[in-house]
């Protein structure tokens, strides 16, 4: 019965041998897809469909006994584990040893990255006069004050990051509430309350990603896509790692980062290895 199925491996045929249709059932999970006719021959499928796990068990075989990597072994792996059929994000995950419920502990602030995240952003502007002229000029895709403030209460949050100008905050405020809860509010540590709205707004187009520690300490961010070359990804979340550290508070001691995974949007996360680089303050705390 194998013979007409590919790709097969040796532990779906163990499996088959050794318990029937139930162990059966434990093998066809997904990867190769089987006409229904070779299976219902066999008792063994009722659907149209069925998937082989034989590449999947084949994939974990490979699975490397290492507990950490450094960050370039991690990025090969994530993308050799990303099998998904859409390009997927890899991101990364930092859990920070500061406590998030001091407020001189909450870490927060905006990366610059060298490769960008491999999508458009859309930028919407809180401008006036002058400054909204120059914010279009930039390449903003909405522009408004009042206007725009109507807009969102409306339901038309059609954007990825707002920039606002100080003036125009008191505006901003009427929003906050739809704003705040999607991570949309403009803040002046991630550089979104400027009256340089041309800057912030070629920043937010060439990849800026803002972040903040959540409740446990821990920080996502997207850091680029699985197509990205390996040097690309690495640049990335070398640039990340390194602007998180500059935020590290001066009473803060002890172990500034506790875990770093890189992981893909469906795949496998890889915990990289705090003695290496740009770890340098993970270096001498640990």
């Amino acid at each position: 019965f194998f013979q007409g199925l590919t790709p097969l491996c040796d532990a779906s045929d163990k499996l088959w041998r050794r318990g029937g249709s139930r162990a059966m059932r434990a093998v066809i999970l997904r990867s190769a897809k089987v006409p229904r006719d070779g299976l219902c021959r066999k008792g063994l499928c009722t659907s149209r469909w069925v998937r082989c796990m034989s590449t999947e068990i084949k994939r974990k075989s490979k699975t490397p006994q290492k507990e950490v990597f450094e960050i370039d072994e991690a990025v090969k792996l994530v993308k050799t584990f990303a099998t998904a059929r859409f390009d997927e994000s890899v991101d990364l995950a930092i859990k920070l040893g500061v406590d998030p419920r001091k407020p001189n502990q909450m870490i927060r602030g905006a990366a610059s990255l060298p490769n960008g995240l491999g999508k458009t952003i859309r930028v919407a502007v809180f401008a006036k006069g002058a400054k909204a002229n120059e914010a279009e000029a930039a390449g903003a895709d909405v522009v408004g004050s009042d206007d725009l403030a109507e807009k969102i209460k409306e339901g038309q949050l059609n954007f990825d990051r707002v920039i606002a100008t100080p003036d125009c905050m008191g505006i901003v405020g009427k929003v906050a509430r739809i704003l705040g809860p999607r991570g949309l509010m403009p803040n002046p540590k991630m550089g979104t309350i400027t009256m340089d709205v041309a800057d912030g707004i070629k920043n937010a187009k060439q990849g800026q990603v803002t972040f903040k520690t959540d409740k446990f300490g821990v920080v996502n961010m997207p850091v680029g896509k699985v197509s990205f070359p390996n040097t690309a990804l690495k640049e990335n979340i070398s640039q990340l790692i390194k602007d998180i550290e500059s935020l590290k508070p001066k009473e803060f001691t002890g172990n500034y980062f506790k875990k770093v995974t890189i992981s893909s949007t469906m795949g496998k996360g890889f915990s990289v290895d705090l003695k290496g680089e740009p770890f340098s303050q993970g270096k001498r705390n640990s």
